[in-house]
């Protein structure tokens, strides 16, 4: 079975923000990094590359639906 994948947005410090498609894993990890006391740095990896993340200057993380809709309205 194929791990599911999220996406991610990060905002940091001064306005720039990035997106990424990545495990539920590293989402977690992620997370686990952000909530610790380390102001280092976390290696998030990603569908297309690794993203080097600086933990202090994160301002926020917003983790997309996983659920997808496509089309206009729902069949029932």
């Amino acid at each position: 079975m194929a791990e599911e994948e999220t996406r991610i947005e990060i905002a940091f410090q001064g306005g720039q923000t990035i997106g990424a498609i990545v495990s539920s894993d590293a989402v977690d990890g992620f997370r686990a990094a952000l909530d610790g006391t380390d102001d280092g740095t976390y290696e998030l990896q990603a569908e297309d590359g690794t993203y080097i993340i600086p933990l202090r200057a994160v301002v926020y993380v917003k983790r997309f639906s996983r659920e997808t809709h496509i089309g206009f309205g729902r069949s029932g």
